[in-house]
């Protein structure tokens, strides 16, 4: 329930392509299946567990935009619509291999605020997420960008 937890819900939920297949509403959310793959599956029954609809939440942050995962780029981005009174009318969200993300980021969200990242920051996270892959577990960077209304007014054309 913290706005931290809050704020990764809604990123795990929003830049994710996975879906659950049809008819499946009377299995367990852990023995759905998943049409996706192992990374966003995961994703999908997590917040689908903790949170709740996953696809409700998308039909809240209506999709106007996004770059899926490549092997090039290393990361996946979608732009919604952000239905969230008293933000921004349209919200950023990313995921992907960590060094990707972090090299766009300028902000960490603790405890539910956003602040500066330093370079002591930055070299924690990558030290975190290097001693976690050299465990051999499996590490995604997310983020968010709340677009300013200024620039990206209501009817923005995105384009990729």
């Amino acid at each position: 329930s913290s706005a931290t937890w809050v704020a990764l819900a809604r990123i795990a939920g929003l830049c994710n392509r996975a879906v659950f297949l049809a008819e499946q509403s009377n299995v367990p959310i852990l023995k759905r299946d998943v049409a996706g793959d192992a990374s966003e599956a995961a994703l999908l029954k997590c917040i689908e567990l903790c949170c709740g609809s996953v696809g409700g939440m998308r039909d809240k942050y209506h999709k106007m935009s996004e770059i899926p995962f490549n092997s090039t780029n290393k990361y996946q981005l979608s732009i919604h619509k952000n239905a969230t009174p008293g933000e921004t009318k349209h919200l950023l969200v990313m995921k992907g291999a960590p060094e990707r993300i972090l090299d766009r980021c300028s902000t960490i969200m603790m405890q539910g605020k956003e602040q500066p990242m330093d370079d002591e920051m930055k070299d924690a996270f990558q030290n975190a997420y290097v001693e976690l892959g050299g465990l051999g577990e499996r590490v995604l960077g997310i983020c968010h960008f709340s677009l300013p209304d200024d620039q990206f007014a209501e009817g923005f054309a995105f384009d990729t």
